[in-house]
């Protein structure tokens, strides 16, 4: 499966998802980032698949989940993010040995795991979906310095889902998700496929 960031981005930031219990995502929309009710001192993960996002959450249903955030970041903050990263799974490609790699995610502030990506409908896609785990001072410069906007997408959610149940060919739009540029250097450091100037639909 081929490894790429794809995301829905534009001059100014990229757009991730997670998502919160009601309580935590009304006080994240009302302060235009997270507050008291986010617990900083565990990692949190972000995702810029949307497909991938309804499938954890089960389109916004789960407990713990019921809504879900679109959360715009400045491109300098996901670079640093990426930049981080550690892989979730040893790789020999990646790294010089298994007990480097056990140290290096042991110490990690962000832990790169890939998953199979997923459609609107929730089905399989051929291409495979990076989520991002963060914690410690990167938690603290994501809530303060690289949020820019933060958008509930559960309506959003909820009327894919009721698409899909009732057999829609048609589902409701969302933003294109495309290829997300970024160096040879973050390349090697997640495991990346090389970069190719296709795109991806999340509507089948």
């Amino acid at each position: 499966m081929q490894r790429q960031i794809r995301a829905n981005y534009d001059n100014e930031g990229i757009f991730i998802y997670q998502a919160y219990n009601p309580e935590i995502a009304a006080e994240a929309l009302s302060l235009g980032t997270f507050g008291k009710k986010f617990k900083r001192d565990r990692m949190t993960w972000i995702k810029p698949s949307f497909g991938w996002m309804l499938y954890r959450s089960g389109y916004a249903i789960k407990s713990g989940q019921e809504r879900i955030l679109k959360i715009k970041l400045t491109h300098s903050g996901f670079q640093e993010i990426l930049s981080q990263a550690v892989l979730t799974k040893f790789e020999p490609k990646t790294y010089p040995s298994k007990l480097d790699w056990q140290i290096a995610l042991k110490n990690s502030l962000v832990r790169c795991q890939w998953d199979g990506d997923r459609n609107l409908r929730l089905q399989r896609c051929e291409n495979r979906a990076i989520q991002l785990g963060i914690r410690g001072r990167i938690v603290i410069s994501y809530i303060n310095d690289w949020i820019i906007g933060i958008e509930d997408v559960t309506p959003l959610a909820h009327a894919i889902k009721t698409a899909v149940e009732n057999n829609h060919q048609e589902l409701p739009p969302v933003p294109e998700e495309t290829i997300y540029p970024v160096s040879s250097q973050i390349q090697a450091i997640l495991g990346m496929n090389s970069q190719r100037t296709t795109h991806t639909s999340q509507s089948n």
